[in-house]
């Protein structure tokens, strides 16, 4: 059941990140979507929603990582000392 519930938690960042793709090619082949008034809109919003679909990703593999000790010494956290 916890596999499904983060399968759905990555699955909402990644259709984002999929629009905001989306968005910025119609934008190169001049197609404008009626919510923006302009193309450059178009193309921030759809670079913003590309970032922080693949920042939003990144971070959950990232500490899905570090929990089970699968990254390199430099991004372990320093453990605490007295406990």
């Amino acid at each position: 059941m916890i596999r499904i519930i983060a399968l759905l938690v990555l699955l909402i960042p990644g259709i984002l990140a999929a629009y905001g793709i989306k968005l910025m090619r119609d934008m190169i082949f001049t197609i404008l979507h009626p919510p923006f008034p302009f193309l450059w809109l178009q193309f921030l919003v759809g670079l913003l929603l590309f970032v922080l679909g693949l920042a939003f990703i990144a971070g959950f593999i990232f500490r899905r990582d570090r929990r089970n000790n699968k990254v390199q010494a430099r991004f372990k956290l320093p453990q605490e000392k007295n406990k």
